[in-house]
């Protein structure tokens, strides 16, 4: 959903990435960490003569998980909070608050319109400020990434190493 496939080619990106210390989800925390992995080591492909005309990343991607515990909505649920939770759901959006991900289950009790739309609210916000933190990570190739700053889709390869 963040990479136009098409530029990218006719090439495997594998991410493999292990959490070794979270105080909430891990495999958000993965999600997370893993797309400022992947818009460094593309932005070096690019930069190289790899045949890469445009940097395929269009967009930035978070996740969080998000849940109901003891009838509150609660962010970033941390182990001992999700084992507890009547409902729970991890939400990946990108950097536009479009959805790529919704995974959720009610544990112990139904959830009502009302709440989830309460969880994707506190999702959105909170991954809006992990999405702010990639973007401090990442420094100015956050520029490059296509269409978060001006509306294109692709920005074009100058050959310009940084």
């Amino acid at each position: 959903a963040a990479v136009d496939l098409k530029a990218l080619g006719e090439r495997t990106v594998l991410l493999d990435c292990d959490v070794i210390q979270a105080d909430g989800g891990t495999r958000t925390a993965a999600i997370t960490g893993s797309f400022v992995a992947l818009v460094d080591a593309l932005y070096k492909l690019y930069r190289q003569d790899s045949g890469l005309k445009t940097f395929p990343v269009l967009e930035f991607i978070g996740a969080t998980s998000v849940g109901i515990v003891n009838g509150e909505a609660v962010l970033d649920l941390c182990f001992e909070e999700d084992s507890q939770a009547d409902v729970d759901m991890n939400v990946v959006m990108t950097g536009r608050g479009h959805y790529v991900e919704l995974q959720g289950t009610a544990e112990s009790a139904p959830l009502q319109p009302g709440q989830l739309h309460d969880l994707l609210a506190l999702a959105s916000k909170g991954i809006g400020e992990l999405i702010a933190l990639q973007r401090e990570c990442l420094g100015d190739l956050e520029l490059v990434i296509g269409g978060e700053r001006d509306g294109n889709s692709q920005r074009e390869n100058t050959g310009d190493s940084d």
